[in-house]
């Protein structure tokens, strides 16, 4: 396969971590680095139990290219620490994911890799009345492998999670800069925001609901990069088992920009509590609370 191949199966993926082939002398096109609709179905605007969590959220995809589709695997393990910390009333949340990837170009042979490990920090507060808003600031750490980003990627999430009634209403703007936006190749690597929808509701240990996600480069001053955007709609069903809770959900294009197609994905996360406390969730936080 060559580089060109690389180039289209990852910029179409957009996998999360930073998945983005280069193709020397050639403006290239280049997807959002964080994954577009890897946190649907979760309510990250809610601070979680003290304790430490396994989330591992795999997707498979397919976008509708003729005569032949690009198709593609995309594993996210996490670990999750919630700790007894606060800052500012909310909870200290550390984040760890390490992404792994496998694309086929095409029809050709499948090749896979680690993208670049993403490092952060979350605070997450109770604002009552079963309103819950968190902030996340981390990065993506620079990659020597050929075929993922390279660049380091300053990452920051703003989520707004509604939990009242069994319900779970959460918006989670993910918005990453890079930090250069040139790679060693010469591959163009523009600033995006990408936008997770959840509404699902509970029914005993039964979770069903529609999803929806969408994502865009920002504005660039390069006059020869095609700007990629998307947006997805699909619905959520998962079942707890106590106390693995899974939850599988599919989505499809409706629109797309500069990806040469629209795409069809199916996804399934587990989430496994390793240890968690038992205790109350923090109150809302004295500052917050007055407004």
């Amino acid at each position: 396969m060559t580089r060109a191949g690389f180039v289209r199966a990852i910029h179409i993926a957009a996998i999360a971590a930073s998945l983005t082939y280069g193709l020397a002398g050639i403006p290239v096109q280049a997807g959002s680095s964080a994954q577009p609709g890897q946190t649907v179905g979760q309510a990250p605007g809610a601070p979680l139990p003290i304790g430490l969590y396994f989330i591992d959220t795999s997707s498979f995809g397919l976008r509708d290219i003729t005569p032949r589709g690009t198709d593609s695997n995309i594993n996210l393990p996490s670990f999750i620490w919630a700790t007894p910390a606060e800052v500012i009333g909310g909870r200290l949340q550390l984040v760890v994911l390490q992404p792994i990837t496998a694309s086929s170009t095409r029809g050709a042979a499948y090749q896979s890799g680690f993208g670049q490990t993403l490092l952060a920090a979350q605070v997450a507060w109770k604002l009552g009345n079963n309103l819950n808003f968190s902030y996340l600031l981390g990065a993506y750490l620079p990659s020597e492998t050929k075929i993922v980003i390279q660049n380091p990627v300053l990452h920051q999430r703003f989520a707004i999670t509604y939990d009242g009634d069994s319900w779970n209403l959460t918006g989670n703007f993910l918005y990453g800069t890079f930090f250069d936006t040139r790679s060693a190749s010469g591959t163009f690597y523009p600033d995006f925001l990408n936008l997770d929808l959840t509404a699902t509701k509970h029914f005993g240990k039964w979770e069903i609901g529609p999803v929806a996600f969408g994502s865009t480069d920002l504005p660039t001053n390069n006059p020869s990069y095609a700007r990629q955007g998307q947006f997805a709609v699909g619905g959520l069903v998962g079942y707890n088992f106590g106390p693995v809770n899974l939850q599988a959900y599919v989505t499809r294009d409706v629109v797309q920009r500069n990806y040469a197609g629209l795409e069809t994905r199916g996804w399934l996360r587990a989430t496994v509590p390793i240890y968690q406390d038992k205790g109350q969730p923090p109150e809302p936080s004295p500052i917050l609370r007055k407004f």
